[in-house]
């Protein structure tokens, strides 16, 4: 969800994933080489909280989750309908995507660690009220394009 360009798409499939399903609200911006992989089924222009789940015709199992502009308050519970049980989502949290416009500083940049510590409970609370395990909390090596530091949480669905 979020496949954009297709980096987390591209490294499943290196990987040895048999299909992909990429889901973005945008349109014309993943990379050619995965536009025309017969193992990538797009589902572009389309927002993932009002997605019909119906249209992945098998159970997923790893959803990756990379959205920008909307909480993942709002993109968990339809991922999660998606993925089998015992299948695992891995989400990347963005701070100033998580707490309040008075939290986030000058330019969209989280830079008090407290508040982006807050971030990521608040993500791996609500993972857990949806049924979800929280199996692993990981800071990402790459900061996000204004310098945020983004966070990888790694849900597991239970059996």
């Amino acid at each position: 969800v979020g496949i954009s360009t297709g980096g987390f798409a591209d490294c499943l499939l290196q990987r040895g994933v048999r299909r992909v399903y990429g889901i973005d609200v945008g349109y014309g911006q993943v990379a050619w080489k995965l536009r025309r992989d017969d193992r990538v089924v797009l589902f572009e222009r389309t927002n993932i909280r009002y997605f019909d789940t119906s249209n992945i015709p098998e159970p997923v199992d790893i959803a990756t989750v990379d959205v920008s502009f909307i909480s993942l308050v709002l993109v968990i519970p339809k991922v999660a309908e998606m993925v089998a049980r015992g299948g695992y989502i891995l989400t990347l949290v963005k701070p100033q995507f998580e707490l309040s416009k008075g939290e986030v500083g000058k330019g969209g940049v989280v830079r008090d660690e407290a508040l982006q510590t807050k971030a990521v409970r608040k993500i791996e609370e609500f993972a857990r009220s949806c049924g979800l395990d929280v199996v692993g909390v990981r800071p990402s090596v790459l900061k996000g394009p204004k310098g945020n530091q983004e966070y990888f949480i790694l849900l597991k669905k239970g059996q």
